[in-house]
């Protein structure tokens, strides 16, 4: 296995069993019979810490990658495709600019970013912070600036993860990289050789982040499916 930070492998596993959660209870509440709410303080926590934890890894990590544009455009292309199949399949509430939008739109601009210094990310993490509270009750006409945050009136969407103010944890990622750069070659699976079983455990962990985007984009195929088919032969389901 390549040298790989072992505290980011388990930070971004727990936030795809946070999603994977979150999806869960989601789709039980909206396609079953169960008494499930998924609007709860509780949920809304679980489902957007998974979300935070994605965005500022994607940032801590712009360091650690070598193929940011290829990444982006991987993950901007797949975006698309959900675009896409949410616009068939639910047209009234269709996915616009979700995290994946989000985070492949922030990784094409990763190289502009390197070029910021430390400070100025900063600032410009407390303005984006700021700005959003300003802008959180203006409506504009059409959809044109839904990536930036400003939404029209009778915006509805499955997911929306705007740069105002989603970006800013992003720049705290960069930060963050870049205050524990000199540190971090030392991190590097820096586990001790007579731990055999957590040796183990990082590894199948460290499997499970590197197919993050796999595992985002056929969680909720699969479990719609075991929902559906329960559903037909369990019909108070």
């Amino acid at each position: 296995m390549k040298s790989r930070l072992w505290f980011v492998d388990f930070l971004r596993t727990l936030a795809l069993c946070l999603m994977v959660l979150y999806h869960l209870i989601y789709d039980l509440d909206q396609w079953t019979n169960l008494n499930v709410q998924v609007n709860t303080p509780f949920w809304f926590v679980i489902g957007k810490t998974a979300a935070l934890l994605f965005i500022f890894l994607s940032g801590f990590s712009y360091g650690l990658s070598k193929s940011t544009l290829k990444n982006s455009l991987k993950i901007l292309f797949f975006a698309s495709i959900i675009t896409l199949v949410t616009y068939v399949l639910f047209p009234e509430q269709y996915i616009r600019f979700g995290i994946l939008h989000f985070l492949g739109t922030m990784m094409l601009l990763f190289p502009i970013f390197k070029k910021i210094p430390t400070p100025i990310l900063g600032l410009g993490a407390l303005i984006v912070f700021t700005f959003s509270f300003i802008i959180s009750d203006i409506l504009v006409e059409g959809p044109w600036l839904l990536p930036l945050g400003f939404m029209y009136r009778g915006f509805v969407t499955m997911d929306y993860f705007p740069l105002i103010p989603y970006s800013g944890v992003t720049f705290l990622g960069i930060i963050t990289f870049r205050l524990l750069e000199p540190k971090l070659k030392e991190k590097r699976s820096s586990l001790p050789h007579d731990q055999t079983q957590v040796k183990k455990l990082h590894s199948s962990v460290a499997w499970i982040s590197s197919h993050s985007l796999l595992i985002y984009l056929i969680h909720q195929p699969i479990l719609l499916s075991i929902i559906f088919i329960l559903k037909k032969f369990t019909p108070k389901f």
